[in-house]
């Protein structure tokens, strides 16, 4: 089932979904499904899948100089999607990105998913290679998320690269886009990037998942910003719970987003990372009831795959 018409069977009520990452290659599934056990209880609508995308690494050779290998280290999204959906009857959501796909890799990536009965993806233009400063796209690929939802919306209407084909079969996808409360650490301004958010719903963006945030007031904002700009899509929020006393530093780092003084001097406070993960919890099932009171459609938890944080978390809230 679509997420947009999962959204509009709850009636109003907020559904719960999670977002996991594949194991590290070499692994195997069972881990997935061991994170995923626990937490099936309180029925997730659906779950989404990461996608990551290929790293380089230096390798020193006999003679001296270094090879350059190309390593994905996290495989498997679309089979891990294919087994969730057999396994748990939930749909499973893989996310497609720019970064690592020319335009022919994203058709056949979709014709794929598409094949395994998956009717939604999260469209992602992805992050740079960690070697490199800024994002490169693909040759051949798309340079914006903006360019990946209107490819994916042309197959939704059964129109394909080749367009010498004859009685192609339309895809019917979901689409998700990101949306960040707090700007995307790129945009120039909150206003460029609500408009770069507006061009990927008017490309056939379906809903909205956002970035993480840890002040709830940024959410309602974001909201009617959005809603002022001429969106009306579901804006989904999307939470994770702190755990660690060094993610009062790493999280502002890495994703750009602030963290509330009341959260960030409890933190500090605490004696050591389990006294931290208490409050970091407390806080997150605090946020989930304020977000269900106030009718989200969706709760979406960042879980990384652990879910014994995420269970005691949705034990309050749902």
């Amino acid at each position: 089932m679509k997420i947009t018409d999962h959204i509009n069977q709850s009636k109003d009520k907020t559904i719960f979904s999670f977002e996991i990452l594949p194991p590290l290659k070499g692994q195997n599934i069972q881990s997935i499904f061991d994170a995923i056990e626990p937490l099936m209880k309180f029925d997730p609508k659906f779950i989404d899948v990461t996608y990551h995308r290929e790293e380089y690494e230096y390798i020193e050779r006999g003679d001296g100089l270094l090879e350059k290998r190309v390593v994905r280290k996290r495989p498997g999204t679309v089979g891990i999607c294919a087994a969730i959906q057999n396994k748990y009857h939930v749909d499973a959501v893989p996310h497609i990105l720019c970064g690592g796909f020319s335009k022919e890799d994203t058709e056949n990536f979709l014709i794929e998913v598409d094949f395994l009965g998956i009717q939604n993806v999260v469209a992602l233009r992805g992050d740079a290679v960690k070697t490199e400063t800024y994002f490169k796209p693909e040759k051949n690929g798309h340079v914006f998320a903006k360019d990946l939802v209107e490819q994916i919306a042309q197959m939704n209407q059964g129109k394909y690269l080749d367009e010498t084909l004859e009685n192609s079969s339309a895809t019917n996808f979901a689409i998700g886009v990101a949306g960040y409360p707090e700007k995307h650490m790129e945009a120039a301004s909150f206003q460029q990037d609500l408009h770069h958010l507006k061009k990927k719903v008017d490309a056939g963006a379906d809903y909205i998942i956002t970035q993480m945030f840890f002040d709830n007031q940024k959410y309602y904002e974001f909201v009617e910003n959005c809603r002022a700009a001429g969106i009306t899509v579901p804006i989904i929020p999307g939470i994770k719970p702190l755990v660690s006393k060094n993610q009062l530093s790493m999280i502002p780092h890495r994703f750009k987003v602030d963290l509330p003084n009341d959260l960030v001097i409890g933190v500090a406070k605490s004696k050591d990372n389990k006294a931290a993960k208490e409050i970091g919890i407390e806080w997150c099932i605090e946020q989930s009831k304020d977000l269900m009171k106030n009718n989200v459609p969706v709760l979406h938890y960042y879980s990384m795959g652990k879910s014994e944080t995420l269970e005691r978390i949705l034990k309050e809230v749902f």
